[in-house]
């Protein structure tokens, strides 16, 4: 890991009229590290997610990212075109529905190879067996790089949404609920793929999951949100074995139906 920080959040809030998002988070994120972000249905989570990803304008408070040149940037400072290249480019977002982060209309390999597009590759044939690489990488049989995603199960299109997002070698991916909506076998396979990935590349990942086991398998260090505010963070290890606030111990005992 380096010895920078890759993500600075100093104070973020997002209010909703007189209703609150998320309030006073902040955090470093290192390269390497996974951030699982934990709690119930309307706990904030993913309103801080949307937040640290630009998709969401904040209230108040920063969040700057180390840019490749190692200078840092407060995001909302950028420009919108300066914004869309980063998540082009540096950035992945792996959707809960990967509906949401796929074109459904064009093949699977279109869909892969559009991000190595959108780095300035035009090599056809390189971009072809880039995309065939890395179907195969995320257990899709390369003789489905022509077929649409609409023709795949659930599993399957969460794979291409993953390949799509890491085929530009990112150094930072956001997920939201990555393997909600699927069988517990195909998230156990899912998760297992992910955990061998993020590993691999040594990416930085921030991970919205009401799930804790999802949680243990994949995060380094995890925050407890309750009503828009942190509640508890620390080593996941740490905290799902000793957690220290009466809600945390709620969901790790599961009397908190989440």
């Amino acid at each position: 890991m380096s010895d920078l920080p890759l993500l600075k959040v100093n104070n973020l809030s997002k209010f909703y009229g007189s209703r609150i998002g998320c309030k006073d988070v902040s955090f470093e994120l290192w390269p390497g590290e996974v951030l699982a972000i934990v709690g119930e249905s309307g706990s904030g989570k993913t309103t801080l997610l949307n937040c640290l990803s630009t998709r969401l304008l904040p209230s108040t408070g920063s969040v700057t990212y180390r840019m490749r040149d190692e200078t840092y940037r407060d995001l909302y400072h950028m420009n919108e075109a300066e914004r869309r290249f980063l998540m082009r480019t540096d950035w992945g977002f792996v959707h809960q529905n990967p509906a949401d982060g796929l074109r459904m209309s064009v093949s699977a390999g279109a869909n892969v190879g559009e991000r190595l597009m959108a780095v300035g590759d035009r090599n056809y044939g390189r971009i072809r067996q880039t995309a065939a690489d890395w179907l195969s990488r995320v257990e899709i049989a390369e003789d489905r790089i022509d077929d649409q995603p609409r023709s795949f199960s659930g599993g399957m299109r969460q794979r291409l949404q993953i390949a799509r997002n890491l085929v530009t070698s990112p150094r930072l991916v956001f997920m939201d609920e990555p393997t909600g909506g699927l069988d517990v076998s195909v998230q156990a396979r899912l998760l297992d793929l992910l955990r061998g990935l993020v590993n691999d590349l040594g990416l930085a990942a921030i991970v919205v999951t009401h799930d804790l086991a999802v949680a243990r398998l994949l995060s380094h260090r995890m925050m407890v949100m309750k009503d828009g505010h942190v509640i508890e963070q620390g080593l996941t290890d740490r905290v799902l074995d000793d957690p220290r606030e009466r809600y945390t111990q709620l969901l790790v005992s599961s009397i908190l139906q989440v």
